[in-house]
């Protein structure tokens, strides 16, 4: 942890709610003037798309586990350097892993590929890192340790699956068949290397739908917020005010005491009433510490570099 240069990783798979969580963080940074810097956790991938497609060929004929889920296919050494770097001097590099067509059409790359690395922009006030491995810990690495606040996205594995399945062949040309395999590929790593990472965690959220998702692979229907009800669990020593929360937030309860439910479509609001008062703290000692002005009133707060 760094109080000059404070770091907020947010860590959770795609189809967990990782996006919503950035998008309130944008609204808070507006809110309080304050500049933050954006790091893709697929930036870290170890391969491109077509050198992965060749890798996890030969890991399956060797059978061994290989997945972006796992150390073998990422650089947890670098994304660990660019923490440490980031929380002694507020710099560091960054890439960007070009996804989705519309990505790699504003740099006019081939999707699946990566950008060159860049200096990251000075004068952040904090970092935002948004991936898999915000909270990993392998061999010698512990990424968990560096981040001022860790906010798990944890999963509902089925919710994400159906999600997972929608967004990968209807956005990414994949068919059912790819898709079912992918997840099964994933497992080893997914049980070895991600849900460990939300025991580390300061704060999870976790979206359990009210509606049948027995089959994932046969959904009648997408849940969407209002169809889900949503677990936020603190842990750590972490105080995050649950109980305040659960008086404003009509319909919730508190089920345990450090656990508060809500309505699905009240998401947004708890993670802006929880983070809001955090963030403002955060960005003012670190501000403090480092000798900076605020920002003048006129400045709207932003996270520089998301695509």
């Amino acid at each position: 942890m760094s109080a000059k240069h404070p770091i907020i990783a947010i860590t959770g798979s795609s189809g967990s709610g990782v996006t919503s969580v950035t998008q309130a963080l944008e609204h808070i940074l507006w809110r309080v003037r304050a500049r933050g810097v954006y790091i893709q956790g697929n930036a870290f991938h170890r391969y491109d798309r077509k050198t992965m497609e060749y890798e996890l060929s030969r890991a399956q004929k060797e059978g061994r586990a290989l997945s972006h889920f796992g150390p073998e296919g990422n650089m947890l050494e670098k994304l660990e350097s660019l923490f440490a770097q980031y929380s002694e001097t507020g710099t560091g590099q960054r890439r960007y892993y070009l996804q989705s067509k519309e990505h790699a059409q504003k740099f006019n790359q081939e999707p699946g590929t990566f950008t060159p690395w860049t200096d990251i922009e000075s004068g952040s006030d904090l970092m935002i890192y948004k991936g898999l491995h915000g909270a990993a810990i392998h061999d010698d690495m512990d990424l968990s340790q560096y981040p001022d606040l860790l906010i798990g996205m944890v999963p509902n594995t089925n919710l994400e699956w159906i999600r997972k399945i929608s967004r990968d062949t209807s956005e990414r040309g994949y068919s059912m068949e790819q898709v079912r395999e992918s997840i099964l590929h994933r497992l080893p790593d997914y049980v070895n290397h991600i849900t460990p990472q939300f025991s580390r965690t300061h704060i999870n959220f976790q979206m359990i739908s009210a509606i049948d998702t027995s089959d994932p692979f046969d959904p009648a229907r997408i849940p969407n917020e209002d169809d889900c009800f949503v677990i936020i669990h603190t842990q750590n020593g972490r105080d995050f005010g649950l109980k305040g929360l659960c008086d404003m937030i009509p319909d919730s309860f508190m089920s345990r005491p450090n656990n508060l439910v809500i309505p699905g479509g009240k998401r947004m609001m708890a993670i802006e009433s929880i983070f809001t008062p955090i963030i403002e703290d955060l960005v003012s000692k670190g501000r403090e510490l480092r000798g900076d002005s605020p920002h003048p009133d006129s400045y709207r707060g932003e996270i520089q570099g998301l695509i």
